[in-house]
């Protein structure tokens, strides 16, 4: 029997937050809990079927609450608009571009490999290409095949298939988009699922004009989505940030307030460094995402390597989701739910210095004091819909 308290020697910080174990093994997209909704009757509730619906088509009816009228359904599905487009240009051949299949829509480049200097001077190089196309965060990280998926799903037909990454891949660009602020202050609303849509039609483009600008150099790219590979893990392989306890990448730049795509490539990039600044011990202290997340999937212990269910992954000593009662909730109020990302006290602007000096505090033995001053000045309420609409704002407090 294998010890699952044996940790193994990973690129990725081994601390109490995250630690690969020998029995790791890795996941399969059919598992996904979104996935699920599709084929696992445990799962494939009416329920769900009216969220997956409510993101196409009109609701049959609106709710009399704020933030789920139809003004907030509008906006919701709008900012969610392009990245559907490329989702369903290749529905047919049951590829759904950005979520179950790499994003497809690029040109051959030459066969002839254009010399973008010392490793060190190429990923330079990306990082600055990629944030001229709109990326807030860029890190690059070795391609390692434990976060591949060990199958892609193919939803018409109900089963599992090859993930299909070329050979000769040597690294991930990992690109963050940062989410509006006062969107997710919102939650829980259909308004605030605005911010994730704009974060992944945003993500396609960068991933897009990247990886075109890859192939047209000679290299291969590989634009990523949700689909092919956990975000997650290369974000923090990246140096990108720790991992938190709502299972979310906490960045030093926007807290977790962040949505994640990767291109794979051939293109002989430096890696950077994974990056430690506190989280994982300000984490051990706070329970705000705990005691805030309605259907309780948040844990309020130490990280711990069982895997709750058939959409976590195994072989991984970590703070997990229960993304059964995750997505359950989502289907409730008919949206996603980001309350956790909102009342995180790492959910915060950090171009203003005193909230750089509240992340100082939460890397020290000063961080319950950090606590009890994110709770007194307010931070992590919510923003009410109708106060949105009516032009509040939060940005720069």
């Amino acid at each position: 029997m294998v010890d699952q308290t044996d940790e193994v020697a990973v690129d990725l910080p081994t601390g109490p937050a995250w630690a690969v174990l020998p029995d790791f093994e890795r996941f399969d997209q059919v598992d996904d809990v979104f996935n699920r909704a599709f084929w696992d009757p445990e799962i494939a509730t009416d329920a769900a079927r009216e969220f997956f619906r409510s993101h196409r088509e009109p609701l049959r009816q609106w709710r009399n609450a704020s933030g789920f009228g139809q003004r907030d359904y509008a906006i919701r599905n709008a900012a969610w608009h392009v990245v559907d487009v490329f989702a369903e240009m290749n529905d047919a051949d049951d590829l759904r571009d950005g979520f179950l299949s790499p994003l497809s829509q690029l040109r051959d480049g030459p066969d002839e490999h254009f010399d973008l200097g010392s490793p060190a001077e190429a990923a330079a190089t990306v990082k600055r290409v990629a944030s001229l196309f709109g990326a807030d965060l860029v890190g690059i990280c070795a391609h390692d095949e434990r976060w591949v998926y060990t199958q892609r799903y193919a939803r018409h037909a109900g089963e599992g298939r090859p993930v299909g990454l070329p050979d000769g891949l040597t690294s991930v660009v990992v690109v963050g988009q940062a989410m509006d602020h006062d969107l997710v202050d919102t939650v829980p609303s259909a308004l605030s699922s605005a911010a994730v849509g704009l974060g992944y039609s945003k993500d396609a483009l960068v991933l897009l004009a990247t990886a075109q600008w890859l192939r047209n150099l000679g290299y291969q790219a590989v634009p990523s989505l949700n689909d092919t590979a956990l975000a997650i893990p290369l974000a923090i392989q990246a140096g990108l940030g720790e991992y938190g306890r709502h299972g979310l990448v906490i960045t030093p730049e926007f807290g977790p307030r962040v949505r994640f795509g990767k291109i794979f490539t051939d293109a002989p990039l430096d890696h950077d460094a994974p990056v430690e600044f506190g989280v994982s011990a300000f984490c051990e202290v706070c329970r705000r995402c705990t005691d805030a997340c309605p259907p309780k999937a948040i844990p309020d212990g130490e990280p711990s390597p069982v895997k709750l269910n058939r959409s976590a992954i195994g072989g991984v000593r970590k703070w997990s989701v229960d993304g059964e009662k995750c997505f359950s909730y989502w289907t409730q109020i008919v949206t996603d739910c980001m309350i956790c990302m909102r009342v995180c006290p790492y959910n915060k602007d950090f171009s203003r210095w005193r909230h750089r000096v509240g992340r100082r505090l939460a890397a020290t033995g000063l961080r319950r004091l950090m606590l009890r001053l994110n709770d007194r000045l307010g931070y992590g309420e919510r923003l009410r819909p109708r106060e949105w609409w009516a032009g509040a704002t939060r940005r720069r407090t």
